[in-house]
């Protein structure tokens, strides 16, 4: 009996992996196939979108990432905002798996210009630079089968696009930088 349950405890661990898998999968090709442009832009504060992102990732940070906030206050700025909540989202999600919730996750919010530039570092064993020419392809990933859809980053890139923005990535072992160059609106 005893062997039989754990049996079962098996089959359903394997069937809610699978089932996760699939809805991550799911979730990244609808964003991918859904990118509209029916959603107004409105003023925003990046901030309170970055800050969203992190409350929602809490689980995995407090497993053993220290996050440093580098904050200059901007003013709020017209944007797509659960677009770019996306973005965060990617970057954050990815900068943590990378160190596999455990080191140093810095944020950079800063006005340069007329761009709002915002930098998320991970403290990572980095990416190779044989594999960097083709991290923003879609369909290119480095993870196993089955855990990415090798979608996030040309999504990112493609939202960040639609901003006339611009997205650049600085690669070392121990200290991966992905800035976001947003246009800052005046209107």
């Amino acid at each position: 009996m005893a062997y039989k349950l754990t049996e079962i405890q098996r089959g359903t661990q394997t069937i809610n992996t699978a089932t996760d898998r699939a809805s991550k999968v799911v979730f990244a090709l609808k964003n991918y196939a859904r990118y509209d442009s029916s959603e107004a832009m409105i003023q925003s504060d990046i901030v309170d979108g970055i800050e969203t992102v992190l409350t929602l990732y809490q689980n995995n940070i407090k497993q053993g990432v220290e996050v440093l906030r580098n904050y200059q206050k901007i003013e709020p700025i017209l944007c797509y905002v659960d677009q770019l909540n996306q973005v965060w989202t990617n970057l954050i999600h990815n900068a943590l798996q990378a160190m596999n919730n455990k080191g140093t996750l810095i944020i950079d919010i800063m006005q340069a210009g007329n761009y709002v530039k915002v930098g998320i570092t991970d403290s990572g064993n980095g990416i190779p630079a044989e594999i960097m020419p083709k991290i923003f392809e879609p369909f290119f990933t480095t993870k196993p089968p089955g855990e990415g859809s090798g979608l996030g980053l040309d999504i990112v890139k493609k939202i960040i696009e639609k901003h006339d923005g611009k997205i650049e990535v600085e690669s070392v072992p121990g200290k991966t930088t992905f800035t976001v160059c947003l246009s800052v609106n005046l209107s």
